[in-house]
Formats: C-alpha cells, sequence, structure tokens
C-alpha cells in the first residue's frame, strides 16, 4: 500500500502527516487530502498546484486553486476560466468553464460563461443538451438539476427525467431514499418522487439502517422509521403547542393591526421618531409607540437611534410601493373578513353560493379601484416568472380572459414584441385598463359568447373563483374562441394531494366566492369534460402554477 493513502491532512493544513509524522519537509498555506494517483492539491500565495507524497510539484503548471483527483481528471480555476487537468498538469479538453465541479460516476457537472449548468463526460463532452439553473453530483447514476422556476428534479446520467416531481429543494439518493421539500416541509421520496409517508419536517437527515433523524416543525427531534411512525423522541417540542394554537386563533390581532396603521396612514409617515409622527397623523405620542411597538413584533417596522423605518416586509405598505399591500390590508379586515365569518354555514350547505363579489365590487364606486389595485400588486409580484414559461406563438392574438387591468397581458406583450392582446373584463374593469400600443380592452361577459378570438387564451387566477359547473361554462367559451391550432393557459395554484399547502387559499375561495383551490386530477377531469387534453403542468417557482391544454 503507497504511503499516501494512510495520510492525513495536518490540523494546521500546512502540510500532511503519516502516523503522526509530517510526510516532508515543506509548508504550505493550504492543503487537500490526497486522492489516486497519488497527488494533492496545495496552495501557496497566489499559486495552486499538485504535489506527490515526497511534496514535490508534480508539474510545472500553476494556478488560481486547484482541487483533488477524481476519476483521474482535476478541476483548477486558471484564473480567468476553469478547466480539467490530468495529473501531468496538462489541459484534458480545449473547452473552458465559469466553475467545474468533480467527476463522479462518469460525469462532472461544470457551469458555462451564461451561468448554465450541465455535466460532462470523461471526454470533456456534454452528456446531453438540456441546460439547467443548476446541476449537482451524480451519485449511483442519479443528480440533483434545477430548473429556472427554481424547482429541482432527479436525472440520470444522459440527461432524462428520473421521475415527474419536481420539489422545492431536493437531495441525491442514499439508500434508496432522497431528501425532498415540498410546500409543507422535508420528507423522503423513492425513486419514483413519491413521498414515501405523509408526514412533513422543519428538517430530515438520510436514512441509516432504516432510521432517520428528524426535526418538527415544533422543534422535536424524533428518530423517524421508513413508514414515517415515530421509534424514539430525542428532545421534545421546543415550542408551546397551547400557545401556538392560541397564537392561531387571535391571528386577527396581526389583520387588525396592520390595517389600523394603513388606516392612519403611518407607513407613509416613516422614517420618523415617535413625536413627529404623533405629531403629523394626529395620535396621541404614547399610543403611537404602541402602534409601532406592535408593527415592529410582526417585524414591518425596526427603531434604530430613536427614529422607526419600514423594514423590506414593512415597505409593501406604503401606499406608493409599486406592489403595495395597503389596499389588501383594508380588504381583509373589512369585506373579506366579514366573509369569512360565513365559514361554518358555507361549510354545511357546500351548494350554497355567496354574494357575486365582483358585482358587489363594481356596485361600490369606492371599492373598485382598491379592488383593483390589490389585485395588480398580487398579478405584478407573482406574475414575473409566469410569462417567462408562457409559449406564445409567433404573431399571436393573445386573449387574457379576466385579466383584470392587464398586468399579465402588458407583461407577455413586452415579452412578445409581435403579438397582441386582447383584455376580456367586466366594463368597469376595462376602463381602468391603460392605453397602450397591441393591447386593447373589451367588455365581456365571461359567461356568454366571447366576442373576439385568438391563438393563445389565458385564463389566469380566473377559474378558482369559480365552481365546477361555472367554470366548465367559462371553458367552453374559451373553446370556441381558440382559432384552429390555439391553445389554453391557465394559471393557478395546483393543490397537492400529499400535501396541505393551499387549503386556506380554498376555504378563502368558498367564503368570498363560492369557489375552489383544485388538485391536478380534479383539473384534468374539469378540462377534459369541455374538449380539452388532459393539460401539461409546469411548475414554476411561487404559488401560480402553468397548465397548458389544447381542444381535443
Amino acid at each position: 500500500m503507497s504511503a499516501w493513502t494512510r495520510t492525513r491532512v495536518a490540523p494546521v493544513l500546512t502540510h500532511h502527516t503519516l502516523d503522526g509524522a509530517p510526510l516532508y519537509d515543506e509548508r504550505f498555506d493550504e492543503v487537500l487530502s490526497f486522492h489516486m494517483p497519488g497527488l494533492a492539491a496545495v496552495r501557496r500565495g497566489a499559486f495552486a498546484w499538485h504535489i506527490d507524497e515526497h511534496g514535490l510539484p508534480a508539474y510545472a503548471a500553476r494556478f488560481a486553486r486547484t482541487f483533488g483527483f477524481y476519476e483521474g481528471l482535476a478541476a483548477v480555476d486558471a484564473g480567468e476560466y476553469w478547466h480539467f487537468v490530468t495529473p501531468d498538469g496538462e489541459t484534458a479538453s480545449p473547452d473552458t468553464f465559469a466553475w467545474c465541479g468533480n467527476y463522479q460516476d462518469a460525469r462532472a457537472p461544470v457551469r458555462d460563461n451564461l451561468g448554465r449548468y450541465f455535466h460532462l463526460d470523461p471526454t470533456g463532452t456534454p452528456a446531453y443538451h438540456q441546460r439547467w439553473r443548476y446541476a449537482g453530483d451524480f451519485y449511483h447514476g442519479v443528480a440533483v438539476v434545477q430548473d429556472d422556476r427554481g424547482r429541482s428534479t432527479h436525472i440520470d446520467r444522459y440527461g432524462q427525467l428520473l421521475h415527474a416531481r419536481w420539489f422545492d429543494d431536493l437531495d441525491t439518493f442514499h439508500k434508496g431514499h432522497a431528501r425532498a421539500r415540498d410546500r409543507d416541509g422535508w420528507c423522503h421520496v423513492d425513486r419514483r418522487g413519491d413521498p414515501i409517508y405523509a408526514r412533513r419536517f422543519a428538517t430530515v437527515e438520510p436514512f441509516y439502517n432504516g432510521q432517520a433523524r428528524v426535526e418538527r416543525h415544533d422543534g422535536a427531534l424524533e428518530i423517524l422509521d421508513e413508514r414515517g411512525n415515530t421509534l424514539h423522541t430525542l428532545r421534545p417540542p421546543q415550542r408551546d403547542e397551547f400557545h401556538t394554537l392560541s397564537a392561531d386563533m387571535v391571528g386577527i390581532w396581526r389583520t387588525a393591526t396592520i390595517a389600523a396603521a394603513v388606516t392612519l396612514d403611518v407607513p407613509a409617515a416613516l422614517p420618523s421618531d415617535i413625536a413627529t409622527l404623533a405629531r403629523r397623523r394626529d395620535l396621541p405620542a404614547a399610543q403611537a409607540r404602541r402602534l409601532l411597538r406592535a408593527l415592529g413584533e410582526l417585524r414591518l417596522v425596526d427603531e434604530r437611534a430613536g427614529v422607526w423605518h419600514l423594514t423590506a416586509r414593512g415597505r409593501y405598505l406604503h401606499p406608493d410601493h409599486p406592489e403595495t399591500l395597503a389596499d389588501a390590508a383594508l380588504a381583509y379586515q373589512g369585506p373579506l373578513l366579514d366573509r369569512w365569518r360565513t365559514l361554518p354555514e358555507v361549510l354545511r350547505s357546500p351548494h350554497l353560493k355567496p354574494p357575486d363579489i365582483f358585482a358587489t365590487v363594481a356596485a361600490d364606486s369606492s371599492r373598485i379601484m382598491p379592488h383593483h389595485r390589490m389585485q395588480q400588486s398580487y398579478a405584478r409580484h407573482d406574475y414575473a416568472a409566469v410569462v417567462a414559461a408562457i409559449d406564445v406563438p409567433a404573431g399571436a392574438r393573445i386573449l387574457d380572459a379576466g385579466g383584470g387591468t392587464g398586468t399579465l397581458a402588458c407583461l407577455l406583450l413586452d415579452r412578445t414584441p409581435d403579438a397582441t392582446a386582447v383584455v376580456l373584463e367586466r366594463p368597469e374593469v376595462a376602463a381602468l385598463i391603460p392605453q397602450r400600443s397591441r393591447l386593447s380592452a373589451v367588455p365581456a361577459d365571461l359567461f356568454a359568447p366571447w366576442p373576439v378570438r385568438g391563438e393563445l387564451v389565458v385564463l389566469a387566477r380566473v377559474l378558482h373563483d369559480w365552481d365546477d359547473h361555472d367554470a366548465r361554462t367559462i371553458l367552453h367559451h374559451a373553446r370556441q374562441a381558440l382559432v384552429p391550432g390555439g391553445h389554453l393557459v391557465i394559471v393557478e395554484l395546483v393543490l397537492d394531494d400529499q400535501a396541505f399547502g393551499g387549503s386556506l387559499c380554498d376555504l378563502h375561495l368558498a367564503v368570498a366566492c363560492g369557489g375552489r383551490e383544485r388538485t391536478l386530477a380534479e383539473w384534468t377531469a374539469l378540462l377534459e369534460s369541455t374538449g380539452f387534453t388532459a393539460p401539461r403542468h409546469d411548475p414554476i417557482a411561487g404559488i401560480p402554477q402553468i397548465l397548458t391544454a389544447v381542444p381535443t
């Protein structure tokens, strides 16, 4: 056995040791472990290279940084670019990169100068055509990759998807299971991408001999078996569930505090000291302080040297913020809260429809602008990721049905300069849509035949406002409005059968407008019943997801 196989990096990181004694006389600023064929990466000052077990340079070349040899090649940072070298310091292939990982399973992840990740085979040739936002090491023939929407999945050595599941975060497989995080937390999944149990946790570790250490959302630590059963409790809950439930029950305190701050126009007065704020807003100074302290508990403001400032979160309450939630704060404390009080009755009588919220808003001139500013803020915040994933045919006419004040339509036009867009909306909303080239507003009733046709129909957060009967009516008219060869895009939250995320939104729709959130299976059934194909689901980062379908 060669001596280098038994070496250790000295605790001071400047050299290697063998049986506790220095392996050689040289000292470096940093050394890494020895790897086959008996070479170790070292650095001294601005230069890095590899040495043999005698501490001697393996070659004459010098680099900015060097790393260990894996499968006969080492990644090196040459200063302006990265590449791989052979044990004699020669460049392994002519291509260079912005970063290189290490070879494992005959694949190495690299990042090109455009910031795209992919894998190389041992010859330095890309192993597949796809490019990713991120790509990790291969382990037993599987690697984790992340797409442009921030979602992660598994691929095989040839770039093919191992399964159809996408997650918020993901790990490689260890003994048949991989750690995965969805909207509700961490779990373990099998090679089909399916969770092996229903529970979710704050953190999970890989399974070891059939057991895994996990942390619950309440801070308790457990040992878990592969069915999700608790075998052993390592630490009791760190959060008192009695008081946690109590805090959830008084969530109205948060809603009312935020709404009071907006009503008193406090966000627009900050930064300010308490005396100045009290004078500007006609408040007793002691009461202004009480409100600011409550906003501080909600992490909406902070105080520095006697001056109170909005935090990054709090700035969304400023009326001039382009994505202001000031209108939403008043709606959730006022008309929408009134509808939530009907939840028990709605649950007892699922076919009982609440008053038409859109007609109610339209009948009250004081609510029209605030309501649609609120909708516009959510659209501006959520739809930036959406437009990049929507396929708009060249020269297409886009029908943005129920498109509000046209935020999504404008974003799509900015991305596709040869397209035109028509927003179909209620008359009072169509009047609010800004004038711009290639965009028109057409007053329309989505429950009657539509007056225009197009190559692309977009229904963004429209169908969830309606029960299945009404949603089918809208989809029927959408199908009739598509020209031959056109397609439909639905932008909605998609409920996960194996997670709870979005369930409160589902109840909100029940009380606010009689609508509902739906699972992918429910969306599929709805579309197929109205003459569309089963939808293609394109998960993206954030709440709204994209479903694409064409007429059968």
